[in-house]
């Protein structure tokens, strides 16, 4: 039938041409040859060539065609345009989120122009995949990214210089001119920004934004991390000063505003080499078995006004961050360290939550609101544990007092169907340059609970009294949510879980909370531990901020937010002045500002996440470095398409044994058995396996550690 079609319209100048267009337009992403469309039309030979050669030049006259490269194909103009952003994928495709656009568009890295990764491009939808999905091609870029890159300096010239990059958002290294930039040094670690690239370049030109130093330095290393994710390591002079510019003087009228707690016992616990102090606890017997403890907060929202200097920062900043080795605060240190720090022997402002609470754990009364308190003493966690332990110590009654309390809301918040995930958590430490000499592992204990139990009490009952307003209707609030298990990964776990001889037969409600509860207690200190409990934490759902809550299920409250930690997260700060509002008879504020201040808060505390297990990651593979030759435990935390995860016991450092590393076989991922099998020996590796491994190779620039099995 096809050749009839063809001898029908071989010698017809319309036929052809409109059976021409119509190629085109079906496979709009395809090139042709000459010869392939003259025989596609209707005749190969030369008068068919001919022909078809005459309608191609005046498709590309009119502009419906392109000849590019001796092929032929629709031109771009003709099919209709969009505009989106251009995300970037390590394998240097991109995807175009495109508004209206139910899913965003795959494009090819052949089709990319000189996009990167933020870059505001206009695209053409060529075709969609077998799935459905839109593919197309970037036609231009319309707004270039303000985002940095970090690179490391090679002078290739007395013109030239290189940076040298390693990120998965630009896949090409970055020109710089020498002659502009006379300070570069080879080796230097520098911040830099896509100025131009031009069409036909291979490289494009770059702006030095700041030379960071000399790569390998500590300081270096850290504030690259910081520059990546686009954290500042410093505040603006014009922060700065606002903040020496706030007065610390308690005024007459602070007082006489505020319920005076300046006579109760109050004291801190926190991590001996912390230096804010955001929270406290005070305590005092009302009856013979029922005290009122005050839960304090410093009151950052007095000093730090909405739409000030100060705020907008600490808004764009979203949290402080910690890296292994520093912390980047979310305020000036004038504010974190002193206004707002409830240091020992000095009176504070507070915001604070009181309770009337007996030993039933019945709350019988509470109350909201600003205070003034003055701290009697600063505990570490170590010699608070130490007073529970031996019962003496300063203020050991009201410690003991308080511990015994927590203590009990801590069972009952189990019995309630709180998950209880007990990780270990590895911290380095260092020398005075920043190497890391050891690894410890920080320990929780009764102290620790005891200032958990009394902040997540505080966060709870904060947020079901501003959750309620006049007859019971809801008010808009900043709650801290945490969603359900996800069913699917939670059916992969309960298989998984099989091979060590666990059933796992709850799936829906608090029923999963306490059975995983029981079994993470039953796997304690068996060789499946860290298996189990890693891929239990996988099939949780991640806790966010958002306006419609859902409750915290990793907690068991119905009602939740964070209210504790003002000084290093501006959450805390939204729900202070949310509660003092309230408190004061406050219309309903609009619930979608609050609504895209917990979505910007949630992304940068992502981020922030992301910078430290960054740091924590560069630090492992530089204390792993030079230990090629020693012999480590460990146990496989992981598996992909391409490597084995292993964990060390004695430091849970993470690196990854290549699947084409391992001889004696060809090795596969099996992703629905979730193992790692050989081809022709049928060895099996899995999650929680104990293997031997050594150091194969160590790469800083991308905070690698490959690991061989021994």
């Amino acid at each position: 039938m096809g050749k009839k079609r063809n001898k029908n319209i071989r010698n017809s100048f319309e036929q052809r041409a409109s059976f021409l267009a119509q190629l085109l337009r079906e496979m709009p992403d395809k090139s042709f040859t000459l010869k392939h469309l003259a025989a596609a039309s209707g005749g190969a030979d030369r008068e068919g060539r001919d022909l078809t050669k005459a309608i191609l030049d005046r498709f590309v006259e009119e502009g419906v065609a392109e000849f590019t490269s001796r092929k032929y194909r629709l031109s771009k103009s003709n099919l209709p345009h969009y505009e989106g952003v251009a995300q970037m994928t390590s394998s240097g495709s991109m995807f175009v989120t495109v508004e209206g656009f139910d899913e965003d568009v795959f494009i090819n890295p052949r089709n990319t122009r000189t996009a990167l990764d933020g870059d505001r491009v206009e695209i053409v939808v060529t075709h969609r995949s077998r799935g459905g999905s839109p593919e197309g091609e970037i036609t231009e870029v319309l707004q270039r990214s303000n985002r940095t890159y970090i690179g490391v300096v090679e002078l290739h010239s007395k013109a030239l210089a290189f940076a040298l990059t390693d990120s998965r958002r630009i896949p090409v290294d970055i020109a710089l001119s020498r002659k502009k930039y006379p300070a570069l040094e080879e080796g230097q670690k520098i911040l830099v920004r896509v100025a131009e690239w031009y069409d036909d370049a291979k490289l494009p030109t770059g702006e030095l934004v700041e030379i960071l130093g000399k790569e390998g330095d500590n300081d270096t290393e850290m504030h690259a991390i910081l520059a990546e994710y686009d954290l500042p390591y410093r505040f603006d002079e014009k922060v700065e000063a606002a903040a020496e510019r706030i007065a610390a003087k308690i005024t007459e009228r602070d007082y006489a505003e505020r319920r005076d707690m300046r006579d109760v016992t109050t004291f801190t616990i926190d991590p001996a080499d912390a230096k804010d102090f955001d929270d406290a606890l005070s305590i005092r017997r009302i009856g013979k078995d029922s005290w009122e403890v005050g839960v304090h907060i410093a009151d950052v929202t007095h000093y730090v006004r909405p739409g000030s200097v100060i705020d907008i920062e600490a808004e764009a900043r979203g949290t402080s961050v910690y890296l292994v080795d520093r912390t980047v605060p979310m305020l000036p240190e004038r504010l974190s360290n002193f206004l707002c720090s409830l240091r020992p022997n000095e009176e504070k402002l507070c915001f604070s939550a009181v309770f009337n609470i007996n030993e039933q754990l019945e709350i019988t009364r509470e109350w909201f609101g600003r205070t003034v308190i003055y701290s009697d003493r600063r505990f570490t966690y170590a010699e608070a544990q130490d007073i529970i332990e031996t019962g003496k110590g300063d203020l050991a009654e009201e410690i003991l007092t308080l511990n015994r309390l927590a203590q009990g809301l801590r069972e009952a918040r189990i019995a309630n169907g709180a998950l209880l995930f007990d990780r270990r958590e590895a911290k380095f430490t260092l020398d005075e340059k920043g190497k890391p000499t050891g690894v410890y592992f920080k320990k929780s204990k009764e102290a620790n609970h005891l200032i958990e139990e009394f902040m997540l009490l505080a966060n709870k009952r904060v947020a079901q009294f501003c959750s309620k307003g006049k007859g019971g209707k809801a008010r808009p609030m900043v709650y801290r949510i945490h969603d359900k298990p996800d069913s699917e990964k939670l059916d992969r776990f309960r298989t998984f879980i099989l091979r060590f001889g666990h059933i796992f037969k709850a799936s829906k409600g608090t029923a999963i909370a306490r059975e995983l509860n029981s079994l993470l207690g039953k796997v304690k200190g068996k060789p499946e531990e860290n298996a189990v409990s890693t891929l239990a934490i996988r099939s949780m759902a991640k806790a966010i901020y958002s306006t419609d809550n859902i409750g915290h299920y990793g907690l068991a409250f119905p009602y939740y937010t964070h209210f504790t930690s003002p000084i290093r997260r501006y959450p805390d700060m939204m729900v202070h002045r949310l509660l003092a509002h309230y408190l004061d008879k406050g219309k309903n504020p609009d619930k979608a500002a609050l609504e895209a201040e917990c979505e910007h808060s949630t992304e940068r505390e992502v981020i922030a996440a992301e910078a430290e297990r960054a740091s924590i990651k560069y630090k492992m593979v530089e204390f792993m470095q030079g230990q090629g030759d020693k012999l480590f435990e460990g146990h496989i935390s992981g598996l992909t398409e391409w490597g084995i995860f292993v964990e060390l016991e004695d430091s849970i450092i993470e690196g990854v044994v290549h699947l084409r590393d391992i001889e004696g076989d060809f090795y596969r991922f099996d992703e629905e058995r979730f193992e790692v099998y050989g081809t022709s020996t049928g060895n099996i590796f899995t999650l929680g396996d104990r293997v031997r491994v050594r150091v194969k190779a160590t790469d800083l620039r991308r905070r690698t550690l490959d690991f061989e099995f021994a």
